[in-house]
């Protein structure tokens, strides 16, 4: 085999993936929550950066008004009188003239008695003095330190602090004090004690009974039902605090795997009642709280705010904009780029303010482009999807990302990323940007196919409007048939068990069972 050497010459096209070209795939792509993070963490590094801020009212000049001589706040003096006639009155007027300009009489309001260091006036009350009393309280001088306001500000408690607190007043044996704050931090945020007693027996080093003893002074404790093994016993504490746990309703919680199953023929049989008893059993196992803790472990509500506003026009068209309030607005400092670059001397220091401004620049450009971005989708959204802004969700049409893509001029990943954590706010409510893209459901004898979201909506509405009949699955697919949807058997099924509604043998023995009220 043969070694050579030689010189080749060859041309080639390859996609390289610039930091910036990264930068702003990924700005495309971040929520208007993670985008302001971002935003910020920026403002923080590069010096360049900083907030747009709010625009500044219009000077006087402007608005065509005359400009305060004093150059700051008025004082109600503008050279040739007072500006309001309350300001008429002299610097230290009699009492007489302040009893005339309040229309009662001052020891009426203020008794010249009162604890307030007021000097009492001589004769008619000519030169009346208001001296303030010295500041005196149990909050502490203002002459010194002021007082720490911090200190105190409250916090919403937790589910362990609002248990422990209980445990301090419920008992003072440092053992069951110990064990019972081993019980409160095995509580989940639901409330349910998710730890074996026996294991916690052997790791503290006490007998199980004293374990058992300690749970039940905890499943005592507010909010009811808190320190439960299992659903049943979460139940049972709750019924057990309003004297309702008898034996029908002790026999009616320990067989929930039947009711979940609505079985209420064997629960009859088991309880021993009526149709009219079980339905008030049921109704009132339906008011307890399942998840006693979930008062205390949730956070707080954080409401979605939609990246997009759609309006309806004048003209009978759609007004899509952008909120203002999730764009962060960010703008480069150029003179403050040419007054440091003048002062720097390094090759260091130039290559950084170099980078900064590059940064800067293309930060600005890409949030730019962001906003250009989300606004061309949203619209052609609006203009697809046009049926749903005007009659609701029936008339939903079947979108894909290919779809917009094409009618835009972009490829489908950038749709994708725009889509991605955005919103729309309109007239029916706030909706994810991917909540108008749904499968196509073929129409029967070549009509138009249909929004799969639109045709789960359609089951909704026929299940909701049973009367006497309940409708199978079969049924189902009959009656949208009939409505111009071909669609299958188990189809129906899936769209069915996501709305979580039961099948037609539950709804039926459900019905059955309870009598009509």
């Amino acid at each position: 085999m043969g070694l050579l050497q030689r010189l080749e010459m060859r041309q080639g096209q390859a996609l390289v993936m610039t930091p910036q070209l990264l930068q702003a795939i990924k700005l495309l792509q971040l929520s208007h929550l993670d985008l302001a993070a971002y935003v910020d963490a920026e403002l923080e590094r590069n010096p360049l950066l900083e907030r747009a801020e709010v625009e500044a009212p219009e000077p006087a000049e402007s608005r065509g008004e005359a400009p305060d001589p004093g150059g700051g706040e008025s004082d109600g003096f503008d050279g040739d009188g007072p500006a309001e006639p309350w300001l008429s009155h002299d610097l230290n007027p009699s009492r007489s003239e302040i009893e005339g300009d309040l229309g009662t009489r001052l020891d009426n309001v203020f008794p010249d008695d009162g604890p307030v260091g007021r000097e009492a006036p001589a004769g008619d009350g000519e030169g009346l003095s208001l001296t303030p009393a010295p500041w005196s309280g149990t909050g502490g001088s203002f002459d010194g330190e002021a007082p720490d306001f911090e200190a105190t500000l409250t916090s919403e408690s937790s589910l362990h602090e609002h248990l422990r607190a209980q445990l301090d007043l419920a008992t003072r044996d440092p053992v069951e004090r110990l064990v019972g704050g081993f019980l409160v931090d095995a509580i989940d945020d639901a409330g349910y004690l998710r730890e074996d007693l026996a294991a916690l027996a052997e790791r503290l080093g006490v007998g199980r009974p004293v374990v058992e003893r300690v749970l039940g002074l905890v499943q005592g404790f507010d909010p009811s039902g808190v320190g439960a093994r299992d659903l049943a016993e979460c139940l049972a504490i709750q019924l057990r605090e309003q004297d309702r746990f008898d034996p029908a309703m002790q026999a009616l919680v320990s067989r929930l795997d039947l009711v979940a199953k609505r079985d209420f023929t064997a629960l009859r049989r088991l309880c021993g009642v009526d149709d009219e008893d079980l339905a008030d059993m049921l109704s009132e196992l339906r008011r307890l709280d399942p998840k006693p803790g979930r008062a205390f472990g949730a956070g707080p509500v954080e409401v979605l705010v939609p990246d997009v506003f759609v309006r309806p026009a004048p003209d009978g068209s759609w007004l899509v904009e952008l909120n203002s309030e999730a764009l962060p607005r960010v703008l480069v400092n150029q003179s403050y780029y040419a007054t440091v670059s003048r002062g720097a001397t390094t090759d260091t220091d130039k290559a950084f303010l170099s980078e900064c401004l590059q940064t800067a620049n293309w930060l600005t450009r890409s949030l730019e482009q962001r906003a250009r971005t989300i606004l061309k989708v949203a619209s052609e959204i609006v203009r697809q999807q046009d049926g749903f802004f005007v009659n609701g969700v029936a008339h939903l049409r079947p979108l894909n990302l290919k779809t917009v893509a094409d009618a835009i001029g972009m490829h489908e990943s950038t749709v994708s990323r725009v889509t991605s954590n955005k919103s729309i706010g309109t007239s029916r409510g706030t909706f994810e940007m991917k909540y108008f893209f749904t499968a196509a459901i073929p129409g029967a004898a070549g009509a138009a196919a249909h929004s799969s979201e639109a045709v789960r909506h359609r089951i909704k509405q026929l299940i909701d409007g049973e009367a006497d009949d309940v409708l199978s699955d079969d049924a189902l697919v009959q009656r949208l048939r009939g409505e111009g949807v071909d669609i299958a058997r188990r189809t129906v099924a899936k769209y069915r068990e996501s709305l979580r509604i039961p099948s037609s043998i539950e709804r039926r023995r459900e019905r059955a069972a309870m009598p009509a009220r």
